[in-house]
């Protein structure tokens, strides 16, 4: 564990699972469309199915509910061969608007966290998904008074991020990211000269995990609690 630069100017905060829950509910979700279709085949194979599906779709709908429920639409399409009843189509229907309707259920210390942060960094949402989701997601959370910026982004890669640098007229040295994904938040950031801080999440997708041993080397925090950033600066 080390202290945080002296050089950072801003704090960029990702959203789902770092701010608040949002894997839970669609782990949940994925067992909810796996018991619609358990006539056609088994459990694993419908998740298996579905997570195919899924990556071959996010270039069309990116990250995000919407993007899911059209994918478990397909899903149970081709895993039925067109035989699913429309009862059905609109039960996945159902479940996806049940996610974009969930509560939102902060993560511990996240607020005192960015109270004793504001006014001493600039302090950002950097977080990728639905637009419209996430902005729904942002106000009914509360939190939209501490940030400067939100940025919702298409991906999160080298160059999304250096945009966002680019935006925001600072140095990747001046920039530290903290977020659950390893892939999304941490990774990209070294590469291009930024800081990280990593929060695991207990439940992560599958596209987000990396290779064990990837990530040995390089240099960055992990933490078990947003609350121990305090202690980092």
């Amino acid at each position: 564990m080390h202290k945080i630069s002296k050089n950072i100017k801003v704090i960029a905060f990702d959203a789902d699972d770092t701010l608040w829950i949002n894997e839970t509910y669609f782990r949940e979700a994925e067992h909810q469309f796996a018991k619609l279709l358990l006539k056609y085949e088994t459990e694993n194979k419908i998740d298996q199915e579905l997570f195919k599906i899924e990556i071959k779709n996010l270039a069309c709908y990116g990250y995000g509910v919407k993007g899911f429920v059209l994918s478990m639409i397909e899903c149970a399409l081709d895993l039925s061969n067109y035989q699913i009843h429309q009862k059905t189509i609109e039960a996945i229907l159902n479940i996806g608007k049940e996610m974009l309707e969930k509560p939102i259920e902060l993560l511990d210390g996240v607020e005192e966290v960015l109270q004793s942060l504001q006014g001493k960094y600039k302090l950002i949402v950097a977080t990728k998904g639905d637009l419209l989701d996430q902005e729904r997601k942002l106000e009914k959370s509360n939190l939209l008074h501490y940030f400067h910026h939100i940025e919702v982004m298409s991906d999160k890669k080298e160059k999304d991020y250096q945009k966002l640098i680019r935006h925001l007229d600072i140095h990747p040295s001046q920039f530290l990211m903290i977020g659950n994904s390893l892939k999304s938040d941490v990774l990209p950031l070294l590469e291009i000269g930024a800081s990280a801080i990593h929060i695991p999440f207990h439940t992560t997708w599958l596209h987000e995990k990396i290779s064990d041993g990837v990530s040995l080397k390089l240099d960055y925090n992990t933490i078990s609690n947003i609350k121990e950033v305090l202690t980092l600066f």
